[in-house]
């Protein structure tokens, strides 16, 4: 156990270390910041006297390790659109509201996605299953945007149940989280319906109805536990991705979150809260997929000798 969680934790720098390559190359592959930043009449000795001080004339290999450096403590400048605010800090500032409507969005997912899946398959063939069918393939083919506008438009706008945008109450987080969790509640309920067609047909479920366990309890305890598997190893990729997946909801909703403030970064091409965003979601991305890792090697031991 402790050499496939050696192995996990070497790939997962690897992949960081990959990350931190690919944020700098862009960075600097954009041109030099101080070509927007600096007003027009910035003359050259001004030029020169500030990319000296911000160590844009040192080689790409000196500015990366520096980059890194300071990466690893947190630390990727002042914001040049927020004044008086780093990056970081706008991070953090930001975070709350977007882990709250994320974490909302998932308890929706799975509430809905779970028993559907698993009646689905209980009752495959049927109208339910047909059902369930419908809703996996309209939850993965109707973009995100453009189900937050007719939600916005019917509910908020026709309806007046809940408003049309921004952080307040329990009633502000409804339509965002719905409009966020759609995708999600196909992707799980497909994999949860395979994965019991699949867990329903084996030879201990079959013995469990032999020995007249309650059908209820073959279902939910004995197939659902190891049918659990296959969900288990994208729902980490699931929940960072209901936080980067957000930028669209939280545009539209104008939700305060980490979403909106990437994309007024770029629009603003405030570097440094952009290098922040991407790497704060890169680490949250691969310490999700390793901590499911390792759960899905505790969960199913033939994973560690894979």
């Amino acid at each position: 156990m402790q050499r496939y969680i050696l192995i996990r934790l070497l790939q997962s720098v690897f992949t960081l270390i990959g990350v931190s390559i690919i944020v700098f190359s862009l960075a600097r592959l954009s041109g030099n910041p101080l070509d927007v930043l600096l007003p027009d009449e910035a003359d050259d000795e001004t030029f020169e006297r500030i990319s000296e001080l911000w160590g844009l004339n040192d080689p790409w290999y000196v500015q990366y390790f520096t980059f890194v450096k300071n990466a690893s403590r947190g630390e990727f400048g002042p914001s040049f659109k927020w004044q008086g605010r780093t990056a970081m800090e706008l991070v953090f500032l930001h975070l709350p509201a977007t882990l709250q409507l994320a974490g909302f969005s998932i308890l929706v997912s799975v509430l809905l996605a779970v028993p559907i899946g698993v009646m689905s398959a209980v009752k495959k063939g049927t109208m339910v299953d047909t059902i369930g069918k419908l809703i996996a393939l309209l939850g993965q083919s109707l973009p995100s945007f453009w189900l937050a506008i007719v939600l916005i438009w019917i509910f908020a706008v026709k309806l007046g149940w809940f408003p049309t945008s921004g952080r307040g109450g329990f009633d502000h987080m409804i339509l965002p989280g719905i409009a966020l969790g759609w995708f999600s509640v196909a992707a799980f309920m497909r994999l949860t319906r395979s994965s019991m067609l699949n867990v329903l047909d084996s030879e201990y479920i079959k013995l469990a109805r032999i020995k007249g366990l309650p059908e209820w309890k073959v279902v939910w305890k004995h197939g659902l536990k190891n049918a659990a598997i296959p969900p288990l190893t994208v729902f980490g990729a699931i929940v960072v991705g209901q936080m980067t997946g957000s930028v669209t909801i939280e545009t539209v909703f104008a939700w305060p979150g980490i979403g909106l403030l990437a994309l007024q970064a770029v629009n603003a091409r405030d570097y440094q809260v952009i290098q922040a965003v991407t790497m704060f979601i890169s680490v949250l991305f691969i310490g999700m997929n390793l901590l499911i890792d390792i759960l899905y090697a505790y969960i199913d031991p033939r994973v560690r000798f894979s």
